[in-house]
């Protein structure tokens, strides 16, 4: 474990089995030198800097540090002085940009803060969805969350928000309007509402902790065929048992057959595609990740499978990381048709650290593989049926998000298509609905 982080943090260490351990490197300087030189660092800044370094020292996948003298960095990042903590931000970001590697980054608090409430699938707010209308161009409620403050307090989509906490809203983006509705679960916070029929009001709502659902789903007739359309958005902390829900809740629905769709789905977390890929898959290989001294860990599907029924798998060129995890075991085990664009092709693995000052650290320790070995970094998953969107689709579909996941979605139609006149093969071993799944030992692994 890093003795140098301040607190315990879900996203504080990668614990995918024997990643740590067999990354390590001994350092040319001795253990009670570097102990001395913490001590001597203590609540500077270059204590920050030097955290980073044996972070990154330790784990870092190319252990030749894309052929750079990583002690080198390290007798010049300690040379220097840092008046302040953006000092040091600075020289930390100089020397990482040396690996050639945009995923093993540094976070100041902000960005670290940010990536830790999107990782872990939960807000703190009142738990609704906004945009700004494309015809009046006012911000208005999509939906409230369920179980959410919003909720239990009525809104309703097709609410106007005015003002917040007396702000006026008229020209807000709505990534502001999101700013200032979040904060720390307890507070409050005011909205002034136009409602139609109604006559402008106050809306006075307390925030709360709030599960972000990554996963929605419904069922869908098509030519007489009972579909189970799931959109996967990201693979948080929550996306499993998410996931998990759907699918249990579509199988009573007697659906014939399922189309998954992870468009736009940018990753997130080893152990959640992991976990999804065995609801899908009862056998078969999953993911094999491979450390920079060459040491491999496979996972496998453990017959704990949700659902044998045929599968479609929609992706496109945002769907990255985790997401190619999941497609890659799908098709690779011949799972599932995958329909749509090239993948982002990201097969990389980090682990994520706090820092001090709030500040946070990615570092890159895997490369993955899928289940035939494939390496899709830099080249993504080719699709079973290659379909691209036109510009003209796109932006329909950008204006009109209801029309996503229906016969005006072609991405979406092609795989209705080959669901009704090729089913999926079912998997030969039975569905064991009996087993629990079992925990990897893989959390806090990003993609």
């Amino acid at each position: 474990m890093n003795q140098s982080v301040k607190r315990n943090s879900p996203l504080q260490m990668a614990l995918i089995s024997g990643a740590i351990a067999t990354t390590a490197t001994i350092s040319v300087f001795s253990q009670a030198w570097t102990r001395g030189v913490h001590a001597a660092l203590q609540d500077s800044p270059k204590a920050l800097v030097d955290q980073v370094w044996q972070l990154v020292n330790r784990e870092y996948v190319d252990g030749k540090f894309n052929h750079k003298d990583w002690q080198a960095t390290r007798r010049s990042l300690l040379s220097q002085d840092y008046s302040t903590k953006e000092d040091a931000y600075v020289a930390i970001r100089e020397a990482l940009q040396q690996l050639g590697d945009p995923y093993t980054r540094f976070m100041d608090p902000k960005q670290y803060e940010a990536l830790t409430s999107q990782t872990s699938g939960e807000v703190s707010g009142i738990g609704i969805r906004m945009e700004v209308d494309p015809k009046t161009h006012i911000l208005t409620v999509v939906e409230a969350i369920e179980n959410s403050p919003a909720a239990f307090a009525g809104l309703r989509s097709g609410d106007q928000i005015l003002q917040i906490d007396g702000k006026p809203t008229v020209n807000m983006k709505v990534d502001d309007a999101s700013k200032l509705i979040r904060g720390k679960a307890g507070t409050v916070v005011i909205l002034k509402l136009q409602r139609s029929g109604k006559s402008n009001f106050d809306l006075k709502l307390t925030r709360a902790t709030i599960e972000v659902p990554t996963v929605t789903y419904t069922l869908k007739q098509d030519e007489h065929h009972r579909i189970g359309y799931i959109r996967l958005r990201e693979f948080s902390a929550h996306a499993s048992a998410q996931m998990r829900r759907a699918i249990h809740e579509l199988n009573r629905e007697k659906v014939d057959s399922y189309v998954l769709d992870l468009r736009s789905n940018p990753g997130g977390l080893l152990e959640a595609s992991i976990e999804i890929a065995r609801m899908w898959l009862n056998n078969g290989g999953i993911v094999k990740t491979v450390d920079r001294v060459g040491n491999g860990e496979e996972h496998k599907a453990n017959h704990t499978a949700l659902t044998s029924l045929p599968l479609a798998v929609l992706v496109d060129g945002y769907s990255a990381s985790a997401s190619e995890i999941l497609t890659g075991a799908l098709k690779d085990n011949h799972r599932a048709v995958v329909v749509g664009g090239q993948t982002f092709g990201k097969a990389l693995v980090q682990s994520v650290h706090e820092l001090e000052y709030g500040a946070g650290l990615a570092v890159t320790i895997a490369h993955y593989y899928t289940p035939q070995g494939t390496d899709i970094n830099h080249k993504g998953i080719t699709p079973d049926i290659k379909l691209d969107l036109t510009e003209a689709q796109e932006h329909e579909l950008a204006l009109n998000p209801s029309l996503v996941g229906t016969l005006r979605d072609p991405q979406y139609a092609r795989a209705i298509a080959v669901l009704l006149s090729h089913p999926i093969a079912k998997p030969q071993t039975p569905v064991n609905k009996g087993k629990k799944s079992i925990d990897v030992g893989a959390k806090y692994l990003r993609f």
